[in-house]
């Protein structure tokens, strides 16, 4: 008997992964995807913490173009990282999680 459904099981397994980018609000994330590392090295704290801005959740714009949208627990441990930090803009993080599509399961998160 050939185990053919192994595949489809593996393809829903993540492996934890380090994920280097810059922290964007996804209130901001189509304007600076659309402008690329340059905008989203402008992007400010400010900007990221505001209450049109902060409710939305966070994700990182990765060197290749692509967002990867935060969970829930995510969101909480940017939103205490841009709080504990005193850099205004150029956002570089990195996420520790499990990445799958273009969402990832964020275990930690430091900007760099």
């Amino acid at each position: 008997m050939k185990a053919a459904w192994i595949p489809f099981l593996l393809a829903g397994i993540a492996a934890a992964a380090d994920v280097d980018g810059y922290l964007v609000d996804k209130a901001c994330s189509a304007r600076v995807i659309k402008g690329g590392q340059k905008v989203a090295a402008t992007h400010t704290k400010d900007c990221a913490l505001m209450d049109g801005c902060l409710p939305g959740g966070f994700g990182v714009l990765t060197a290749d173009g692509k967002y990867l949208l935060f969970d829930k627990a995510g969101n909480k441990k940017a939103e205490e990282a841009l709080n504990k930090s005193t850099k205004t803009d150029n956002l570089k993080v990195r996420v520790t999680g499990k990445v799958v599509g273009d969402k990832i399961t964020v275990e930690s998160v430091k900007l760099l």
